[in-house]
């Protein structure tokens, strides 16, 4: 098991560091910083006189390290155009991104397990076929078509709720909803498919003839080896929700992570946009990591497997 994580945190390291390269040449390559900073009146030595304060007079190779020396230091910068803190800033929004993240995440994992278990367990009955549809519905209509028609619908025609910012438990709904329900169709097909092969195996059909009871088979036996593929999947969903609450937030004007991102990328702020994409990156290889652990312990084979 030692070994087995050893790896799993080394591959981890590897894919930081590549990422931050990455991210690092991707933004330089995108414009040129010091020319956005730069007015009408401004001549080529005020052009030069930014590039100097910005770092961007020295190579590429002593940029990055000094880059990655302020990382460590946690120093991420400050930004261009709001000149505040990109710490200060990601600290103000992190937690409003938190608040969206977890509970869309949540229901989703819970309504997929719920309605997967209840398709695989009533097969091909009106139940399932309802399951079924959501599903391809769900994965057939963009997370940012169904946010707009849901606030056109519930804020705009209906007037019942909200259409953007954050405030009382009114304004969660809509943003809460439409996460989960971009999460929930692939689950769900997922948690279902996985059940179906469990149910048919030798071991339930055991089960069975002993006498156990129905719910004890299901939701004991059946559902704890069918688990392994959706777990692996709900970490990447979690990791994908960081990622997709971009386009929610900004929909709704959430002022999270996702919404200060898309403000950085329009402004070339890469200072901001640098450090965004490194914390969702240190967050995505976190939640991996976690899962393989998780993956481990419900399935203890795959701890002495070669990897």
């Amino acid at each position: 098991m030692v070994r087995f994580l050893v790896i799993r945190l080394l591959q981890s390291v590897v894919a930081l560091v590549g990422i931050a390269v990455l991210v690092f040449a991707m933004v330089r390559i995108s414009g040129d910083p010091a020319m956005m900073l730069a007015t009408a009146t401004s001549t080529a030595e005020d052009i030069q006189r930014i590039r100097v304060n910005l770092g961007l007079d020295k190579s590429i190779p002593e940029q990055f390290w000094i880059f990655v020396q302020d990382v460590v230091q946690g120093d991420l910068g400050e930004s261009l155009f709001k000149k505040k803190p990109v710490t200060g800033m990601i600290g103000a929004a992190l937690p409003n991104s938190i608040r969206l993240i977890l509970p869309s995440w949540v229901i989703a994992m819970l309504g997929a397990l719920l309605l997967g278990v209840l398709g695989a367990t009533r097969r091909d009955t009106f139940l399932d076929n309802g399951v079924k549809f959501i599903a391809i519905l769900g994965q057939a209509l963009p997370g940012f078509w169904v946010a707009i028609v849901a606030v056109f619908i519930f804020s705009v025609t209906w007037q019942l709720l909200p259409t953007s910012g954050l405030g009382g438990i009114d304004h969660y709904v809509l943003p809460v909803a439409t996460l989960s329900f971009f999460l929930l169709p692939g689950m769900m097909r997922l948690v279902r498919s996985s059940m179906l092969d469990v149910l048919d195996s030798e071991y339930i059909k055991l089960a069975r003839i002993k006498g156990l009871p129905e719910r004890t088979i299901i939701w004991k036996h059946a559902l704890r080896n069918a688990l392994i593929a959706p777990l692996t999947v709900a970490g990447m969903l979690f990791a994908m929700i960081i990622t997709g609450a971009v386009v929610i937030e900004t929909v709704f004007s959430w002022p999270g992570i996702g919404f200060i991102l898309v403000e950085g990328v329009m402004a070339r702020d890469f200072p901001l946009v640098q450090a965004i994409i490194l914390l969702v990156a240190v967050v995505v290889l976190g939640i991996n990591l976690l899962v393989d652990i998780s993956y481990a312990y419900i399935d203890p084979q795959i701890r002495y497997q070669k990897t």
